[in-house]
């Protein structure tokens, strides 16, 4: 990916944890089509305007940005009312299965891209190509991973909320007190190993170390870990998303370094959600997290002293991790509402929308063309770097089952192997079986 909503104040993080009860989502959203959204579902308030329910789950630092943009859109024009739902973003998706039985569902539901091919893939959400298509809505100016993010199966199903990249926070105090240059952050794997034993701190030696280097999170969190895999060539599937890559010696050598490096060197507990990594760097016990721009605002009131660079390189790769939230229409939604919303979408992405979401929020802008005229917060320029696009990737894009084998599979592999339950070998061979038939449903 926010009311500090302990996990889910973020996109990506918070979807990766309602992900396991997604299928079941999916399904609710057939009923929601031609319900609450329907061709004969009317829409329009007393006023004659053309109301529209926005649920997504930006219930942290960023929600009040979010806001004032859809308070903007609204008083822009006179035809349509964009009412904004906020709420956790598990609450959310249990709230979508209740608004089913009561014959009103959504009209836009924000959700990571990369969680869309599940619903796609079952005809949940209607396709957006025709938003694309217009010249009116200048999608030209934004930026095309963003677009691509949202696609299944030949259509687009999205509209881009934000697009970002996972950065490393590391807090120069902690660096400082450690003996290391807080201006030479890690840039490699070998360099992060390297200091590991000086940011890694066990004071009483009873092998439950009181700060930690890395707050690294192995479930209920933005999907860091599997994106690792590509620092040494490896993936958790094939680029055409056909076979599983989790066996493969590429991956498993990742596999088998970062299970060491937290397990045997400690350099991150075990077990943490991404909401207890998040707590671990607020109150300094541990030196680094690679997480999204959503946490600047929360460590900024936590007076932190960090600074934010591209996460360490792997040995042959250095691709990051970057997510899209994506706004999607429910399937048999009226033409009235659809034009409404596209209305929205427009000046979502457009240059005002963009400058005032990105001013507040801490995200980079969608569209590059503004990114000059941000200038009350330094974070937007830092995620939205030139140099750090280049090296995004979005993990699992176009997977249709990527989010049950992110929770159920690999997330629980990995828990297994730091818990000692087994090899890294052993333990993959068999979470590559499950995910090839995943990928074979």
């Amino acid at each position: 990916m926010k009311t500090q909503q302990p996990l889910h104040h973020r996109g990506s993080r918070a979807i990766v944890m309602a992900a396991a009860g997604i299928g079941v989502v999916a399904l609710a959203l057939t009923g929601c089509a031609g319900q609450g959204s329907g061709k004969d579902g009317g829409g329009t308030d007393a006023s004659g305007k053309v109301s529209l329910e926005f649920w997504n789950g930006f219930t942290g630092p960023d929600g009040p940005a979010l806001q004032k943009v859809i308070a903007d859109f609204n008083k822009s024009q006179d035809k349509v009312t964009v009412k904004a739902n906020i709420m956790p973003w598990d609450t959310l998706y249990q709230k979508v299965l209740t608004a089913v039985a009561g014959n009103s569902g959504p009209d836009i539901i924000a959700m990571s891209a990369s969680r869309m091919p599940q619903f796609s893939a079952q005809g949940m959400f209607a396709p957006v190509d025709d938003y694309y298509s217009d010249p009116a809505n200048d999608s030209s100016a934004l930026a095309q991973a963003a677009i691509d993010a949202s696609k299944f199966d030949g259509k687009n199903y999205g509209v881009p909320v934000n697009y970002t990249p996972m950065m490393m926070y590391y807090n120069k105090d902690v660096f400082t007190a450690a003996g290391l240059d807080p201006a030479k952050p890690p840039t490699t794997w070998d360099e992060l190993k390297a200091m590991v034993p000086k940011l890694t701190v066990d004071s009483n030696g009873d092998g439950k170390p009181e700060q930690y280097a890395l707050a690294l999170a192995d479930h209920e969190t933005v999907p860091v870990f599997p994106a690792l895999l590509w620092g040494t060539g490896g993936a958790v599937v094939s680029d055409d998303g056909k076979t599983s890559q989790l066996d493969s010696a590429e991956s498993l050598n990742a596999l088998n370094y970062w299970v060491s490096l937290v397990k045997d060197d400690k350099a991150s507990p075990i077990g943490l959600s991404g909401a207890d990594a998040d707590k671990l760097f607020t109150t300094k016990k541990a030196a680094i997290e690679i997480v999204g721009p959503w946490m600047t605002s929360g460590f900024d009131a936590a007076k932190l002293n960090y600074g934010i660079v591209a996460p360490p390189a792997g040995p042959t790769d250095d691709t990051i991790l970057a997510d899209v939230v994506a706004m999607g229409l429910p399937a048999g939604i009226s033409d009235t509402k659809k034009k409404a919303a596209y209305e929205f979408f427009a000046y979502w992405n457009s240059k005002e929308g963009q400058i005032t979401w990105a001013s507040g929020s801490g995200f980079p802008p969608n569209r590059a063309d503004v990114a000059d005229q941000i200038t009350s917060s330094p974070y937007p320029a830092i995620f939205g770097a030139a140099d750090v696009g280049k090296r995004t990737k979005i993990l699992l894009a176009g997977v249709a089952p990527g989010g049950t084998i992110i929770d159920t599979i690999f997330f629980p592999a990995v828990q297994k192997a730091l818990n000692g339950e087994g090899s890294v070998n052993s333990i993959f061979a068999d979470a590559s079986k499950q995910v090839q038939a995943e990928l074979d449903k």
